[in-house]
């Protein structure tokens, strides 16, 4: 009796499955629906593998496309993470945030405002009294007997001069070359400016979204990892400026002692290059020895003992006093940083090296080593 009940059922599956198959054919009149591709076939793989390839070209590209871009985003944070310890002093003496940004910007704006309103008269003065004094120093240049004659004599400084503005087209071009990049340094530094802004003015929350993508587990380490950073960071660009200031100071105090030419426009110089770690302070000292070689040569070797004298002070001791208990980073890690960054990104590379290095030397102790330590 089992083997008709054994029909019946096969009838019956054998009839749900025609059904089945008139509907699918009803519902796809093309077919139906064939097998999966097989994920580890060689041709899938391959297809992987070089649409992974295509997608990392095509963000290389884009990134070195907006490179210009990206850096001047990176260097207005830099800036902002700078200025956030003013601005978290202003919001602990119970400042409302958006009067603590304000109260800072309107400060720093102040400050740049009221000493180019200082400067700028000395500077226009004293570049004109440099292009006044032009034909003097051509005169010297051509006498043997000065010793700026002596030095034209020997290295042929007249006709290098002379034959760079040679060409007509070559001083045009120059010209033109020259008010380009004033435009584009004016249209940087209004952007960076805006960025600043923003971001300082956001930066609780973009350190909240940042902190959002770390896993929950992670995210209490990473938060005393991540302020740790920040606190370095912004003590380093507030330290670096209160140095650069020292030294525009006490350089134009000893050249106006000495009664050094165009002593502003010197400072000046001398404390933007002193913002550039290592070998900024050493362009500005070769600068300011050379103008003063125009004076007498007792007055050009006393510079360049001023600058070596100021150069150990403020190597070992307003560095190590001022930025040094911030950053904690070793001499020989601070100089290949300041040249792997100059050699990457240039002047701006240069600038933030170092807190880039601290950053890096704090993930590695806190995160790699520890790590390893397990292993």
């Amino acid at each position: 009796m089992g083997q008709p009940h054994s029909d019946d059922e096969e009838g019956t599956v054998a009839e749900a499955e025609a059904e089945a198959a008139q509907i699918s054919t009803r519902e796809q009149p093309l077919g139906g629906i064939g097998k999966r591709l097989d994920r580890r076939s060689p041709f899938f793989i391959g297809m992987t593998a070089a649409a992974g390839v295509a997608v990392t070209y095509g963000l290389i590209q884009l990134l070195a496309g907006a490179e210009q871009i990206l850096v001047l985003v990176g260097l207005a944070l830099f800036l902002a993470i700078g200025a956030e310890p003013a601005v978290s002093w202003l919001v602990t003496r119970r400042f409302p945030r958006w009067l603590a940004v304000t109260t800072v910007f309107v400060v720093a704006f102040g400050a740049v405002g009221g000493f180019l309103a200082a400067a700028i008269p000395v500077i226009v003065e004293q570049a004109t009294a440099l292009v006044q004094q032009a034909p003097e120093y051509l005169r010297e240049a051509q006498d043997h007997n000065t010793f700026l004659g002596r030095l034209n004599e020997r290295f042929h400084l007249q006709q290098a001069i002379e034959s760079s503005f040679s060409s007509g087209g070559a001083l045009t071009s120059g010209v033109l070359g020259a008010g380009k990049a004033v435009f584009t340094i004016v249209t940087d530094t209004l952007i960076v400016i805006v960025l600043t802004i923003y971001f300082v003015a956001d930066l609780p929350r973009i350190r909240a979204t940042m902190y959002r993508l770390i896993p929950h587990s992670r995210r209490p380490r990473a938060i005393l990892i991540g302020d740790d950073i920040f606190a370095k960071v912004g003590g380093y660009v507030l330290g670096n400026l209160a140095v650069s200031v020292i030294a525009g100071v006490l350089t134009l105090i000893w050249l106006l002692i000495f009664g050094v030419p165009y002593a502003a426009l010197l400072a000046i110089a001398v404390a933007v290059l002193d913002l550039i770690p290592v070998v900024g302070s050493v362009i500005g000292g070769v600068l300011v020895s050379l103008v003063a070689l125009t004076v007498s040569l007792p007055v050009c070797l006393a510079t360049v003992g001023f600058f070596v004298v100021y150069r150990l002070v403020e190597d070992y001791l307003l560095v190590p006093k001022i930025i040094g208990n911030v950053l904690k980073v070793p001499a020989l890690i601070t100089v290949v940083a300041v040249l792997l960054g100059g050699a990457l990104l240039g002047v701006i590379g240069a600038l933030v090296a170092i807190p880039v290095a601290a950053a890096i030397l704090l993930l590695v102790k806190e995160v790699l080593y520890p790590r390893l330590d397990q292993a």
